[in-house]
């Protein structure tokens, strides 16, 4: 139903916010490591590395296991001490919410107090071992005798919403196990996890007990759906599809042979996968996705793959992508993603890239955030699921469930990607956030942090992705130097689609190619596989007309490049319904689209 193309490019999902800080950001005492609201009481340990010992001699946890379980749930930290999207706490994640409530439980085996556990790191500690024990003993009566024993219980803590996740949980723990790890926790302490040498037990998984979340209203638990052991929640053809009915959510398709699907686009929700559920089941929303993901890994269907949903805020991206929410908030780093959530995601994206045949990178599995609006009218587009997002840890895991990366000939100097240590940690000490842990790197006028911001928008909205480049994403530099400031960053010289129109009068998304310096922290910049390209004019006025799809249309132009300017392009497409040739290169924090007539391409690596 085409008329209806250029009214949903610019729907986009907005599902209430919910946000939990209020009573816990008026606890105001310091804690023994620093974290934001004061414990009732403290524990005896003087240090996180001692806080496992503690624990490990008190309940019999070995200490690899809470190691393991600490760095899989929280990367040693505790997200500035506020929640996850599952109500958890800490690094052992202890959780207080519907489905469970390890938070309370931790304080009945423990005797210490529950704002002792939500905010002390060694607490926490603490409390996730006796709840370890616990999850021991109530599916054997002794303590396993060896590190194998504990994969069980450690699937049972997961509290996944299905056996299989639950098992993919300890899998990723025991995996941490056997490569062993290095980190630092909030304490400023290192963690150093040796490699063991341990083969998991895993034929005691079949006892461990899941209970299932009650099944929402609309869906039911069936197999007519794509993705096997999803709960099938799509809506019914006659009362929302688009090309039969109005007011509708979705259009009816039969892809990949009405479109090809080369993109999984990653969203988060805003709120719980209640809420998304809830906007998707209403007919007058305007939008729809093909998967939602909650935070204990169940899988929720919402429409058909052959589909296009509404989701991306740009109608060609909707017709060649799959999108998949997740229970999150893209703006506050403490109400994190959690890791059973990652699972879940990950083992569901590696089915639809094998389906599909498609790249594992960031240029197919791409950001709502990396998303463009096809128009200067309809932009910016949206940001999430934001610079919390762990890339490189979600792409690994996407990977061990067998899913191989793009390869090609050697990386060529000057293309990069940044891989960041902040992909490990995405909030500091204290909830403090550093140009060392924020997964967004900021650009610079000049080759110095010193040196003012590119032009962007104004005020500070932490979400702003006008002055930024993401993780994972790749560009070309033209030079690199430390930074001139002293702050022991890298700068790199790449051309970039700034803003910098914002502030004129009347004000304009359009954008212009300028030279900008981005800082990314030193040994952050690594090579990475995609054409270079450079650009040269059709015209004698020696720009290039930049679009927001690859669609030869005016309406399309959402700024401009200048001839000889250089750029990673990391994929390319024929234009729908054409021989039409065109890249898409990394033009700003977001994609934009070039055709093959106005560029050169100088390398594929």
């Amino acid at each position: 139903m085409r008329p209806m193309r250029r009214r949903q490019e610019t729907r986009r999902v907005h599902v209430t916010r919910r946000r939990w800080a209020g009573a816990l950001l008026a606890l105001a005492a310091l804690l023994s490591f620093g974290l934001a609201g004061a414990p009732a009481q403290a524990t005896t340990a003087s240090g996180v590395n001692a806080a496992f010992a503690q624990a490990a001699q008190k309940y019999g946890v070995p200490q690899p296991v809470l190691e393991s379980v600490c760095y899989l749930e929280g990367r040693l930290g505790a997200h500035g001490g506020q929640a996850s999207i599952d109500g958890g706490y800490g690094c052992m994640h202890l959780v207080q919410n519907k489905k469970a409530d390890t938070l309370d439980q931790a304080a009945k085996l423990t005797g210490l107090s529950v704002a002792a556990l939500q905010h002390d790191t060694a607490a926490n500690i603490l409390g996730g071992a006796a709840v370890l024990r616990a999850e021991a003993l109530a599916l054997a009566p002794k303590l396993p005798s060896s590190v194998s024993g504990w994969y069980a219980p450690i699937a049972a803590y997961s509290h996944a919403g299905s056996r299989q996740t639950a098992g993919m949980y300890a899998d990723a723990a025991f995996k941490l196990l056997s490569s062993g790890f290095t980190g630092t926790a909030d304490d400023g302490e290192t963690v150093t996890l040796a490699p063991q040498s341990v083969a998991p037990d895993k034929a005691t998984l079949a006892a461990v007990p899941v209970t299932a979340a009650a099944v929402p209203a609309g869906c039911t638990q069936d197999s007519n759906v794509d993705y096997p052991g999803a709960i099938d929640c799509v809506v019914p053809a006659a009362s929302y599809d688009c090309n039969v009915t109005s007011p509708c959510t979705y259009q009816s398709s039969s892809r990949p042979s009405s479109y090809a699907m080369y993109a999984v686009t990653i969203h988060d929700i805003e709120g719980t996968a209640q809420d998304a559920l809830n906007v998707f089941q209403d007919r007058t929303s305007g939008v729809s996705v093909h998967y939602v993901i909650d935070s204990d890994g169940t899988v929720y269907q919402a429409l058909r793959e052959k589909d296009i949903a509404y989701h991306a805020g740009n109608f060609y991206y909707n017709e060649h992508a799959v999108g998949i929410e997740h229970a999150g908030v893209d703006a506050t780093g403490y109400q994190w993603y959690n890791a059973t959530e990652y699972l879940a995601s990950a083992k569901l994206v590696a089915y639809l890239l094998t389906k599909y045949n498609i790249p594992l990178d960031h240029a197919h599995v791409t950001a709502h955030g990396t998303t463009p609006a096809p128009t200067t009218g309809s932009a910016p587009n949206h940001v999430d699921p934001g610079k919390y997002w762990l890339w490189d840890y979600y792409f690994g895991l996407i990977h061990a469930q067998g899913v191989a990366y793009p390869t090609g000939n050697t990386p060529a100097a000057g293309l990069f990607r940044v891989n960041p240590s902040s992909d490990q940690t995405p909030l500091g000490a204290n909830g403090t956030e550093t140009a060392a842990n924020n997964s967004f790197f900021t650009l610079y006028t000049g080759p110095s942090t010193a040196d003012p911001v590119i032009p962007g928008a104004a005020g500070g909205d932490s979400t702003d992705e006008t002055t930024n480049i993401e993780t994972q994403m790749p560009y070309y530099y033209l030079a690199e130097k430390a930074d001139e400031a002293g702050t022991g960053m890298e700068m790199y010289e790449i051309w970039y689609g700034e803003n910098d129109r914002l502030s004129a009068s009347p004000s304009s998304q359009y954008a212009d190619a300028k030279l900008a310096w981005v800082a990314v922290p030193a040994g952050s910049a690594v090579p990475v596989h995609s054409y270079v390209l450079s650009l040269k004019p059709t015209t004698k006025n020696g720009t290039i007309k930049i679009y927001g799809r690859p669609t030869t249309s005016s309406s399309y132009v959402i700024g401009t490049a200048p001839t000889g300017s250089q750029w990673a392009a990391p994929k390319s497409v024929y234009e729908d319904g054409t021989s039409n040739l065109w890249f898409a290169i990394d033009y700003n924090h977001r994609e934009a689209w070039v055709p093959t007539t106005e560029a050169t391409v100088v390398a594929w690596y």
